[in-house]
């Protein structure tokens, strides 16, 4: 019975870990999606332009300082009411972007990089369902847009900052194998050529060389932001960061929570020679990466002037240009999806410190990579990423097998030795220290681990999580379809035994869709439980019959391949238990209590 106490102690941490997962972050994030997406609708009816207004303009200044600098980065953004996407960026002269990635423009105005569409995502699992928007024009409601400029002494004249008109020549659209180029005369001696360039996917390189044809020596620093007047809809999710992010020298991971910068507008980070830095949603990514090598300062901040918004920048050192000398430096910027391999690519291309921290693996980072690369892997050989989670749970299966087979075997000899267990209680009596050490001697004697059986169920807790982090974080798994009526592995089952699966012609709560997966998750849960003993005890025997009902409700809102995983984990669990316990000549209690269950109770009277 003692192996039967630590069982169910087990089962029940691990119930309490779900059940404070559910309510901390499963609940309240369907809740808050819920709202967002009313906020979101009301938003956009108010900004719908109404009869006789004519699209009015709602101002809001725009300004910031440049991070370790009294000078003001310049700007006005005043935010269009009433006007589509369209009409606002048909209001700037801009660069067409074109790459198998992505689509969008560039605003001549700042040269910012406003207007990024994913090409390869949609918002929903419909294909005709609109492609995602990263990146909208500062005068959006959804403004987010990042941006590379400079800062002069007053000897040398203004630089190009956000509202500096860089010149482009006409017809120019830049692709991966056409960069473009524009350029920005001061009128005091400073002439600047920028060349942006793109790559197939979502990395943009500015380099800009500044010429002095002036008499003087000119001092200029560049700076860098990206800055979003906006939450995104799934923050304050706690299992995930979303908000500014970056790494900055030896002050390594700086993950501000956009409630971070609320309480304190700035938060500066000390000077550093290598990093990144920039804004981080579920699945897609900002960033800006400074000339390596050479000292910047960065800052994450909220400004609240004008129009409210979160933005990471930095400010590089100034640069000494003589007369007649030039200069040269260059910024990437990153926008786009947190591809795994694309992400990890550019940080062994360009020597990016760490920039494979952009993408949250959390706690269990050391279990949750080797676990996405395992299932990308098996992903390849089987095409489906629902194959690859049944495939990566056998082979978790296999490494642990020595293990898990070594606690099998002690819980079937456990139950061989029930009878002395009796014999012992019914020898000591209320003696409690004589009876914990004749079972002790017992054990001992028979090479017996009490605590063997609750390491099957405790394995499964760090993989469990790590599992749920790759499906829940990785763009990889989002919308990958299993079979059937599993058509986003990343997203809960869609149907609900309360309406017959989508027979009857109602919906149902979130707390009642218990979907045909989470039910087959339960029913592999109970029969593995079914497997040993029912405990005498009262309250363990409670626990022993209501535990798959309690997880199946919980696992219920979670990934549907994280409920695949479980059911398939419990049915090898179930097959290995039987095939050892047949091995050691342990009774397999299975069909008894099955029988027992739906056996009439005697009455007494």
């Amino acid at each position: 019975m003692e192996n039967n106490r630590n069982y169910f102690v087990a089962i029940l941490l691990s119930v309490l870990v779900l059940i404070a997962w559910q309510f901390l972050y499963v609940s309240p994030k369907i809740e808050r999606e819920r709202l967002a997406a009313e906020a979101l609708q009301a938003e956009q009816a108010a900004q719908a332009p109404a009869a006789g207004t004519g699209g009015a303009v709602t101002p809001g200044a725009v300004s910031g300082s440049a991070p370790g600098s009294d000078a003001a980065v310049p700007g006005t953004i005043t935010q269009a009411a009433g006007l589509s996407r369209e009409d606002v960026l048909a209001q700037t002269d801009r660069i067409s972007i074109d790459t198998p990635s992505i689509t969008g423009s560039i605003n001549l105005s700042g040269a910012r990089i406003d207007d990024v569409l994913l090409k390869e995502y949609r918002e929903t699992i419909d294909p005709e369902s609109p492609i995602i928007t990263l990146f909208s024009p500062a005068a959006m409601a959804n403004g987010y847009f990042a941006e590379v400029g400079f800062i002069a002494d007053a000897q040398s004249g203004p630089a190009p900052g956000p509202n500096t008109v860089w010149t482009a020549a006409p017809g120019q659209t830049l692709t991966p194998t056409t960069p473009v180029t524009l350029t920005y005369d001061n009128g005091e001696g400073l002439v600047f050529t920028r060349v942006i360039s793109v790559d197939e996917h979502s990395l943009f390189n500015f380099e800009d060389t500044i010429t002095n044809t002036g008499d003087e020596a000119a001092s200029v620093a560049g700076y860098g932001r990206v800055t979003r007047f906006f939450k995104p809809k799934t923050q304050g999710i706690y299992v995930l960061h979303e908000g500014l992010i970056g790494v900055v020298g030896e002050e390594g991971l700086q993950e501000i929570d956009y409630s971070d910068v609320e309480d304190t507008p700035v938060i500066s980070v000390a000077k550093a020679t290598a990093g990144w830095m920039g804004i981080t949603d579920k699945y897609w990514a900002a960033a800006l990466i400074p000339p390596q090598g050479s000292g910047f300062e960065t800052r994450f901040a909220h400004f609240t002037d004008g129009r409210a918004r979160y933005q990471s920048d930095f400010k590089s050192d100034a640069m000494a240009i003589a007369p007649g000398g030039s200069a040269t430096s260059t910024t990437l910027v990153f926008a786009g999806a947190k591809q795994v391999p694309i992400i990890e690519g550019y940080q062994d291309q360009y020597n990016i410190l760490n920039f494979d921290l952009m993408i949250d693996w959390g706690w269990f980072y050391f279990i949750t990579k080797p676990m996405f690369w395992l299932i990308d892997y098996l992903y390849k050989l089987f095409g489906n990423f629902g194959l690859a989670i049944l495939a990566t749970t056998v082979v978790v299966k296999l490494i642990f097998f020595p293990l898990a087979n070594k606690s099998y075997v002690s819980m079937a000899n456990m139950k061989k030795v029930q009878p002395k267990l009796e014999e012992l209680k019914a020898k000591h009596g209320d003696d409690k220290m004589a009876l914990q050490q004749g079972m002790m001697e017992l054990y001992k004697k028979e090479k017996i681990n009490p605590v063997a059986g609750c390491w099957p169920v405790l394995l499964q807790i760090p993989v469990f999580f790590a599992l749920y982090k790759v499906l829940y974080v990785t763009i990889e798994m989002r919308h990958a379809p299993f079979f059937g009526w599993i058509q986003d592995l990343s997203a809960p089952d869609p149907t609900s035994i309360f309406n017959l699966f989508g027979l009857l012609p109602y919906d149902v709560p979130t707390f009642l869709m218990i979907g045909i997966w989470p039910l087959i998750m339960g029913i592999t849960m109970f029969i593995q439980m079914r497997m040993n003993p029912t405990p005498p005890d009262p309250t363990q025997a409670m626990i022993f019959t209501w535990m798959p009902v309690v997880f199946t409700f919980m696992l219920a809102t979670f990934p549907a391949g994280l409920v695949i995983y479980w059911a398939w984990n419990n049915t090898l669990s179930v097959l290995q238990q039987g095939v050892i316990m047949k091995r050691q000549g342990a009774k397999i209690e299975l069909w008894d209590n099955l029988r027992a269950l739906f056996k009439p109770k005697n009455k007494t009277s």
